[in-house]
């Protein structure tokens, strides 16, 4: 979306986006910790990785010790603290038996509800019903929530009717076949590439 990353062009052996590589644009800084971490270790990993691998690595979740340099490390403590910092989440403290935990939820409910009601009317009132036209971003933001099984809890507040369109477009939208989408005019293949990567694990 910031234009630092790209995928390696199709090749006559490499033609699925699972098979080719994620190579850096730019590693011009973003303004963002994690991601210029990120745009980091891209750079320095010989040889390139896919989206899966990174996916992998850049969640915490790889276990391929020859990998752990590329690993972020407390992704979602550090993903957490920037949301408290821009006031969207807080911190507390809950006793779960003999475990202090620390929890983060959402204080800032006019944004969370902003993101709610973008993604609602992605799929109802601006439906476009082609993926190619529709905003970038919010193509990005129902892929994620989608990978994330949370994509009931976005329609949860609508009307049994709005709710049956909102799931059944979203599904179609999900269920498309990343490789095909990933060649059309205007797509964005790195999109499509996770959607595929998290419809593989």
């Amino acid at each position: 979306m910031r234009g630092r990353i790209y995928l390696e062009p199709p090749t006559m052996r490499k033609k699925r986006l699972l098979d080719r590589k994620v190579l850096l644009k730019s590693d011009s800084p973003t303004g963002d910790v994690l991601l210029d971490e990120t745009l980091k270790h891209i750079k320095a990993t010989e040889p390139t990785e896919t989206v899966p691998t990174w996916i992998e690595l850049l969640t915490g979740e790889t276990w391929n010790p020859f990998k752990l340099q590329y690993q972020l490390r407390n992704v979602r403590e550090r993903i957490a603290k920037n949301l408290v910092e821009k006031g969207i989440l807080t911190t507390e403290k809950q006793n779960f038996l003999l475990f202090d935990m620390t929890t983060h939820p959402v204080t800032n409910t006019t944004e969370k509800q902003r993101l709610v009601k973008k993604l609602q009317d992605s799929v109802l009132e601006r439906w476009v019903n082609d993926p190619q036209r529709m905003d970038k971003r919010t193509l990005a933001l129902l892929v994620l929530a989608h990978s994330s099984d949370v994509l009931e809890n976005v329609f949860s507040s609508l009307t049994d009717d709005k709710y049956d369109v909102a799931m059944n477009r979203a599904k179609d939208l999900v269920e498309l076949d990343p490789e095909v989408e990933g060649t059309k005019h205007s797509a964005t293949e790195m999109i499509w590439a996770v959607l595929a990567a998290f419809n593989k694990s």
